[in-house]
């Protein structure tokens, strides 16, 4: 269920993958493909229904499909922010906008912690470097639940001796199938969204309106949107949003109450599909290391955690 191994190696020579060692796990109809590379998402599946996107074995996630991200999610503005009045400079990843983005991890391996048949565990370390100054692990958790669910729980671990600031999030893409994602209806449960300046970076909050408000539904073929949500609706503590087909199917982004966040990313330029969505989970917004939102600043031994996952109603 993978997409088709590279043409150009030779006969009976074993896959290699841009992205690393591949974890499959299976559960029922259920069926995800996990990567050694940023511990990513490379494809959901129920019944033979591809709930996520995907991409080549001799490709890099596009768009940063399906990655976790750690220590941070999103953008740092110009790379830079303070620790006790000390000025901290991120490598800039970002360079057309001068920012840094997606944390330090997404170009890392993960090592396996443990696997079975339902989940695997794959765990990284950041190292103390230049603009982050901290020792610590991000470990990812993916398995299956017996209603054939994909539940995913990133966790942060200082190993360093002071405090750490931290946001964690994650970046899938999701569809239904052949359904062409424009026809699809997406639905967000949040309230207001982060206004940005048009380096993506967050200066002010609103309540949502127009084409900012999801919380009724819209036709992903109406929105061209790159924008964060919060003040979500958490009922029995998940929220969910929702992607519908025209003849009902579903397919939901569900986080938890330490998610406080979520980023809808509605493009023209994934490979090969006129629109794709993503629908990424986050712990706090872009920049949130200089503006403190939804930052949290783990003392030394302590592990933070957030939880999302994929459902589907096929």
């Amino acid at each position: 269920m993978l997409p088709d191994a590279p043409t150009s190696l030779p006969a009976g020579e074993p896959v290699r993958y841009a992205s690393g060692r591949q974890y499959e796990l299976r559960r029922g109809d259920a069926y995800a493909v996990v990567t050694e590379l940023a511990a990513g998402l490379r494809l959901f599946s129920r019944a033979g229904v591809q709930l996520t996107e995907t991409y080549g074995d001799a490709e890099l996630p596009p768009g940063a499909t399906g990655i976790t991200l750690a220590p941070w999610a999103n953008r740092v503005e110009d790379g830079v922010w303070h620790l006790n009045g000390s000025k901290q400079q991120l490598d800039i990843t970002e360079v057309p906008r001068n920012n840094a983005s997606h944390g330090l991890l997404r170009n890392s391996g993960y090592a396996l912690v443990d696997e079975s048949e339902f989940s695997v565990t794959l765990e990284a370390t950041i190292f103390p470097q230049h603009g982050y100054p901290f020792l610590a692990r991000h470990r990812v958790q993916y398995a299956i639940d017996e209603q054939l669910a994909l539940r995913v729980a990133q966790t942060f671990i200082n190993d360093s001796g002071s405090e750490a600031p931290v946001v964690l999030g994650a970046h899938p893409y999701l569809r239904l199938g052949d359904v062409p994602s424009e026809e699809l209806t997406l639905t967000v449960a949040a309230a207001t969204r982060l206004v940005t300046d048009d380096r993506l970076i967050p200066r002010s909050t609103q309540a949502v309106d127009g084409d900012f408000d999801l919380r009724g539904g819209r036709i992903v073929g109406e929105l061209d949107l790159d924008s964060a949500y919060t003040d979500l609706d958490f009922r029995a503590g998940v929220a969910r949003h929702v992607l519908t087909a025209p003849d009902g199917r579903q397919v939901a982004l569900e986080q938890d109450a330490a998610c406080g966040y979520v980023h809808v990313f509605v493009t023209t330029k994934f490979p090969g599909r006129p629109k794709a969505v993503a629908i990424e989970p986050m712990t706090g917004p872009a920049n949130a290391f200089n503006s403190g939102d939804g930052l949290h600043w783990a003392v030394p031994g302590e592990t933070f955690t957030m939880n999302w996952g994929v459902s589907a109603t096929l």
